[in-house]
């Protein structure tokens, strides 16, 4: 007996689920080293769609020779020159507000407070219980769950 697909793209939706239950691989993360601007396409005279600052976390989506497809912290993709990444890896804040502890544990001392939207320096691994130890740019540093973060 042979299979026949009428709709070739019932088949495409059947292998577009298949990949979306298969397990995610694990995600790499960049932060830019310099302000760069963002691009709609691999090339400097694509549209120009944004300034990404020095420091922000992206998402990696792919990655060819002078480009890398990133993704931000909202969702947008774009292309930014691989030259411009490279800097100390960082963490955007992005519950309402978090609290930064003076070592990995819930009831620890408070270090600092930070708002969403405020880029931490990661200063080495998480431990086994998903405490990220930070930075500051004013040179505070703590410990936080690494759940309040984007860009781990």
């Amino acid at each position: 007996m042979k299979l026949r697909f009428r709709r070739p793209r019932l088949l495409l939706a059947a292998g577009l689920l298949l990949a979306l239950a298969h397990p995610a691989s694990a995600l790499e993360y960049r932060s830019t080293g310099r302000a760069a601007l963002l691009y709609d396409a691999p090339s400097t005279t694509a549209d120009k769609i944004a300034i990404a600052g020095s420091g922000l976390p992206l998402e990696v989506v792919v990655d060819i020779e002078a480009w890398v497809k990133v993704r931000d912290h909202s969702g947008r993709l774009a292309w930014i020159e691989k030259s411009a990444l490279g800097g100390a890896r960082s963490v955007m804040i992005k519950s309402e507000a978090s609290i930064v502890r003076q070592q990995p544990r819930a009831d620890a001392g408070i270090a600092f407070r930070a708002a969403r939207g405020v880029l931490l320096e990661v200063t080495g691994e998480a431990d086994p219980y998903g405490w990220l130890p930070v930075k500051h740019a004013d040179g505070l540093a703590g410990w936080l769950p690494v759940n309040e973060v984007w860009g781990r």
